[in-house]
């Protein structure tokens, strides 16, 4: 029983990591660009001949 307290404080204390990572993530603007690489790949040629 003990067992699982230990699995539950640790599965916490990941998720809250990955929560905080994600709102890192958010506030410095790492989604700003959302359809960025979609027009990238699709139109991979008309970027090449531009750069």
């Amino acid at each position: 029983m003990s067992a699982l307290f230990v699995l539950v404080f640790v599965s916490l204390i990941v998720a809250g990591a990955f929560l905080a990572a994600f709102i890192w993530s958010v506030n410095t603007d790492q989604y700003s660009d959302r359809e960025g690489a979609a027009m990238r790949m699709l139109f991979e040629d008309e970027y090449k001949k531009a750069n």
